[in-house]
Parts: structure tokens; C-alpha cells; sequence
């Protein structure tokens, strides 16, 4: 048994049970994959899927068991290797960070590019995927670390999670609209009489914005939805309706013929986490990364964090407001542990 065959292994199952697109994920051959693959179920003595002919068509109950432990061992294989490279003050490598396509359109780009000046040989590798399959790329071992919100402060439920900071919904319209031309915030009510525009997950039963009109006894008319912050604002541009967005993803200087409208006491505020695996090992450069993309959480805190599995805001006081972030221009130099 090879870490090689493990890791085809995983392939196929996050691929699927596709081995054409496995064979391309890990650059292999389907010859080659479906070889090895055969020969670790002759060594183990069972087959680890079920066939259909040619194709794979499920996972069998021993290779769900199989498959558990290997991505442990590749998990404390890949720690071994960040060990090494730690060591050797090795300032190369990868970076994969799973996230949405607000947080890769809005808030990376300056943090992405600091950690690229100070380590030019680090490639970085961002997954934009729906909310809901951040989690399960990080749980999978295929990313280093992932970025995702939350409302009303909850953490998510697996990894470690470490609180980036807090931001609010926010609503554009376009200038001729009528809501543009009043002076105050728009309420509940007036949004309801509208078609809204907003992400997906906004279908979804648990969405804190579905449950905000509920609460206030409304259904909102949620004509379109995306998962882009840029396919909303040209759905508004469109006239199709209001769009409910993260702050973030309105920008002044760009949607210059947009209007912002401040809904901050309307919808609960959220929360950006950086999200790591329990136990496991951070290149340098992933610990500076999130030491620029979050100021306020301290080097050697988020390493205790690792070791201990700490979780939530309560350890991490002094979450900063998106509006009061302020990302460093570069990565500051590690501190160096007294002998």
C-alpha cells in the first residue's frame, strides 16, 4: 500500500466516482489510476466500490471505512511535510483557500496580493464555490483553509474557526428608483413590495434574510438569485428588481450609477471566518496570510488555536467591522521564540 494509491483513492470518491475527471485532478492517466486502484483492492482483499459494468457505482461499506482512514493518513502525511518545510524555512509552496465569490471578488484580492510580495514563490490556488461547499472542499483535504460567513455570530459547525471580522447586508437600487429618492433607510416592508435580487442561499429555509421577513409576518418576492455579487448589481442595473448584497460588494467608485441603501438594523449581521482543520499543520506563509487578512488575530494565538481547537469569538476579542478593517500592506516578519 503506496500514499499514492491513498491518494487516488480520495480522488475518485471527491471526483465523484468519475475516474476520467480524478485521473485529471491528480495528473494521472485513467489506465494508470484504475491500475492501482485494482491493485489495492487485491492487497486489501475486498473491492472498495461497486461496479456497473465499466464504471464505478458506489462506495462500498468497507471502502467508506478505507476511505475515512486514508484521508487521515494523508492529512498527517501532508503535516509532516509542512514540519519539514517549516524547518528548513522553505518559503515555496501552495496556498488553497476555498471561499465564496463575494469573499474572492472583495475581500482577498488585497490580502492575495501582500503575501505574493512578500513570498513571490507561493502560488495561490482560490476555489470560488457556494456556501455550502466551502466547508466540504476543507473537510476533503483539497484546501489549506477556507473563508465563509455566517449570521448572528455562529460559528460553523466543523474545523477551527476563527472570526475575520463582522459586515452587514446592504441594498442598491438604481438612481431613478423611487427608494432612492427618500432619506432614510428603507424598511422591511417597503423591500417586500418589491422584487429582490439576492445570493442563492437566500432560498434556503435558514436563511437569516428569509427569517427576517418572517419574523416581521412578510413574504419577499425573491424573483433571481446568484451566487456572483456582480450578477446582482447587473440584475438591478436590468430593472429585474432590488438587490440585497454583502456591503462589501458595493463599491462606490465603481457602481457609480447604483444607490446604496443602509439596511444595517433590517437584517442580522454576519460573520467572515477563516476556517482550518483540527490538528493540523500551517506553512509559515498560510500562518501570514491570515495574520494579513485578519490583523486582530495574533500569530502565535491562532498556532494555540491549532493545538487546542478553540473556536468562536469569545477567545478573539476585538473582531473588527468591515468598515473598520485595515489590511496591511505586506506580511510583517515572523517573531522569532526566544531559545
Amino acid at each position: 500500500m503506496t500514499l499514492t494509491q491513498l491518494r487516488y483513492l480520495i480522488a475518485i470518491a471527491d471526483a465523484g466516482l468519475n475516474i476520467t475527471l480524478a485521473a485529471e485532478r491528480v495528473h494521472a492517466t485513467q489506465p494508470g489510476l484504475s491500475k492501482l486502484l485494482r491493485q489495492l483492492e487485491d492487497e486489501l482483499g475486498f473491492q472498495l466500490f461497486h461496479r456497473k459494468g465499466r464504471s464505478l457505482h458506489a462506495i462500498t461499506h468497507a471502502g467508506t471505512h478505507v476511505l475515512e482512514r486514508a484521508r487521515i493518513i494523508l492529512a498527517e502525511a501532508a503535516n509532516i511535510r509542512s514540519i519539514a518545510a517549516n524547518l528548513r524555512n522553505e518559503s515555496r509552496g501552495t496556498l488553497r483557500i476555498a471561499t465564496t465569490h463575494t469573499q474572492a471578488r472583495f475581500a482577498l484580492p488585497s490580502s492575495v496580493a501582500a503575501l505574493s510580495r512578500s513570498y513571490p514563490q507561493v502560488s495561490v490556488h482560490l476555489q470560488p464555490v457556494s456556501d455550502s461547499d466551502v466547508i466540504s472542499l476543507l473537510d476533503s483535504g483539497q484546501v489549506d483553509l477556507a473563508i465563509v460567513s455566517t449570521a448572528a455570530g455562529a460559528p460553523p459547525p466543523n474545523g477551527i474557526a476563527l472570526p475575520a471580522y463582522r459586515w452587514n447586508r446592504t441594498v442598491v437600487v438604481p438612481k431613478n428608483h423611487p427608494l432612492a429618492r427618500q432619506k432614510q433607510p428603507p424598511t422591511l416592508e417597503q423591500l417586500a413590495a418589491h422584487p429582490l435580487i439576492s445570493y442563492d442561499s437566500s432560498l434556503k429555509p435558514e436563511s437569516s434574510l428569509i427569517r427576517a421577513f418572517q419574523s416581521a409576518g412578510l413574504d419577499p418576492q425573491i424573483v433571481m438569485t446568484a451566487s456572483d455579487a456582480d450578477l446582482i448589481k447587473t440584475y438591478v442595473r436590468e430593472g429585474l428588481g432590488i438587490g440585497v448584497l454583502a456591503e462589501m460588494a458595493y463599491q462606490p467608485n465603481h457602481d457609480t450609477d447604483l444607490r446604496e441603501l443602509g439596511a444595517d438594523n433590517l437584517f442580522a449581521a454576519c460573520t467572515t471566518w477563516i476556517v482550518l482543520r483540527r490538528e493540523s499543520v500551517l506553512r509559515e506563509y498560510a500562518l501570514d496570510f491570515i495574520s494579513v487578512f485578519a490583523p486582530h488575530l495574533e500569530r502565535r494565538a491562532v498556532s494555540r488555536a491549532l493545538t487546542s481547537g478553540g473556536t468562536g469569538t469569545s477567545q478573539w476579542p476585538g473582531v473588527p467591522h468591515w468598515r473598520e478593517r485595515q489590511v496591511p500592506l505586506k506580511v510583517a516578519e515572523p517573531l522569532v521564540e526566544a531559545q
